[in-house]
């Protein structure tokens, strides 16, 4: 085992389309935990450091076109690794538990899959730069996408990768759901449809069975 293999926390991460609700169910996983006695620290994707909070702005800002899909996954990596070492990384070191609304996998939907660029060559960015730092656990909030660009639409802002249309969306939904068939140890897909308590009850439930041991302190 390396040293960065070593880690004394846990780390989650919320993956899935825009509009999917992750953000509000990582707030809602977050304070139960913390009313069990854990340190959680909750981070974001792209951002979660000082530097990546300004890579960020170039990433989801803009003209759809803006960005070829290969800058935009260097970009995201290079985000990534500032979040790592400054954000995710100590934290962990320091027993907490991390929840981070999206992660890699985010780039490899996103830009690898339905972008085009490739899943060898994500795969290669993401060795080199994230290596043995994955997430313990990853929720992939799994909904259609017209009700996910409906919910994200009313959001305004950064609005960057809505605006790539209905297919791009489309492919970006089917590469998560490969992802959570290629890799089932790590990932869990949530059915995001429905109102927030429902779907909340349906993120505990998956937390509990597979990490059992957060709600033992």
């Amino acid at each position: 085992m390396t040293t960065e293999q070593i880690r004394k926390g846990v780390f989650i991460s919320f993956e899935g389309g825009d509009g999917s609700g992750k953000t509000t169910q990582l707030k809602l996983l977050a304070d139960a935990l913390r009313g069990l006695g854990q340190e959680v620290v909750t981070t974001r994707e792209p951002g979660g450091s000082d530097g990546a909070e300004e890579i960020r702005t170039l990433i989801l800002e803009g003209a759809a076109d803006r960005w070829s899909p290969m800058t935009e996954a260097l970009l995201m990596y290079a985000s990534r690794r500032d979040h790592l070492e400054r954000t995710i990384k100590p934290a962990l070191e320091c027993g907490a538990i991390v929840i981070s609304d999206r992660f890699a996998d985010s780039t490899m939907a996103f830009q690898g899959i339905a972008g085009g660029l490739g899943e060898d060559r994500v795969r290669a960015l993401h060795d080199l730069v994230v290596g043995a730092n994955d997430p313990d656990l990853t929720l992939i909030f799994d909904l259609p996408i017209e009700e996910g660009l409906k919910r994200s639409g009313n959001r305004g802002g950064e609005q960057r990768f809505e605006s790539k249309g209905n297919n791009f969306q489309e492919r970006a939904r089917n590469a998560f759901l490969k992802i959570a068939a290629a890799e089932p140890d790590r990932c869990s897909i949530i059915d995001a449809r429905g109102d927030v308590a429902d779907v909340a009850i349906r993120v505990m439930e998956t937390v509990k069975q597979r990490l059992p041991a957060l709600f033992k302190k």
